[in-house]
């Protein structure tokens, strides 16, 4: 049996973790701002979403969300083509094509945010 690095320790550690906080998240994000706030059963006024999202505490779980979604897609469809398609033999420039854009979508968020 070959021995696995580290790094790809911690590369299935962000996958679950992104899967897990996607999983709690994200359904109530769209629960919320796709169908109670349009349906007007919820009417936030413009100054209580302002404060919400201003606060420093909700731009964390917000870059949180946005980095770990992005990280568990990269890995998800990094295997999906390697292992899935069998293109193992592109290994390498899977990778630099996944994770560089869950860094560059991740950079976004914090520009973004911040």
């Amino acid at each position: 049996m070959a021995k696995r690095s580290s790094a790809e320790a911690v590369a299935w550690l962000l996958f679950s973790a992104g899967g897990v906080v996607s999983a709690l998240l994200v359904p109530v994000l769209l629960l919320l701002v796709g169908v109670l706030f349009p349906l007007g059963q919820l009417v936030p006024t413009h100054a209580h979403l302002l404060a919400v999202l201003s606060h420093p505490l909700a731009t964390v779980v917000l870059l949180g969300l946005c980095v770990l979604s992005l990280l568990h897609w990269a890995h998800r469809f990094r295997y999906t083509l390697s292992d899935g398609l069998r293109l193992r033999r592109l290994s390498v420039p899977i990778n630099l094509l996944c994770y560089g854009a869950a860094v560059a979508g991740s950079v976004w968020a914090v520009i973004v945010l911040f």
